[in-house]
């Protein structure tokens, strides 16, 4: 039976996220973990390509191991469950039936197949995977949100050796780095917002 899963509102888990290093010693139920993901996988990308995959650290030696690839930041070994945010471009090029929509005609599926694979192969590996990765960002953000309206909290990460993180979960070689996500249930309250003013960062024209 499925438990009955309560979230805050997109509006109080924005304004209640804090980066929370220190967390409480429980472990995340696994299917808070996959509603999370239920909804992160509901982010938007262009052309529907969903490039972002996610790994799942709650291997504690691995956790270990991570927390020295990111140069001894407590907080991965701190929380429960930490979430390495990748972008591969090469998969989903590999597969790019998969992401047509069910819904469009046979021709239609293969002529857009054709477009989208003569477009990227027209790239490089590498500016094709940072494609992918601006998309995976906004997954990224996606997580962040769901997270927080779960009732847990993070931390967003880009301080690690990719390196090292690429060779502790065997990935390839093109697959780029979104960052990744401590999260857990807090034990520290974060520090209060401190933002700019809406007049530095919006512009009506």
């Amino acid at each position: 039976m499925t438990k009955n899963i309560e979230t805050t509102s997109v509006q109080q888990a924005i304004e209640s996220r804090r980066s929370i290093r220190k967390y409480a010693q429980q472990p995340i139920d696994r299917e808070d973990l996959q509603h999370i993901f239920e909804l992160v996988r509901l982010s938007p990308s262009a052309w529907n390509l969903q490039p972002w995959r996610f790994h799942v650290v709650i291997n504690e030696d691995l956790k270990q191991k991570l927390e020295d690839a990111a140069y001894g930041q407590k907080q991965v070994t701190s929380a429960p469950a930490v979430i390495v945010v990748t972008s591969d471009m090469e998969d989903v090029l590999a597969n790019l039936t998969e992401t047509v929509h069910p819904g469009l005609p046979e021709e239609r599926k293969e002529e857009e197949v054709a477009t989208l694979s003569a477009f990227f192969n027209g790239m490089s590996v590498e500016d094709r995977g940072q494609w992918g990765l601006t998309q995976t960002n906004i997954a990224f953000g996606f997580l962040m949100i769901a997270v927080q309206g779960m009732g847990y909290a993070s931390n967003p990460m880009l301080g690690f050796d990719q390196d090292k993180v690429r060779e502790l979960l065997g990935l390839p070689a093109h697959v780029k780095f979104a960052g990744i996500l401590p999260i857990g249930k807090p034990n520290s309250e974060g520090h209060p917002h401190h933002r700019f003013d809406l007049n530095k960062i919006v512009a009506f024209h």
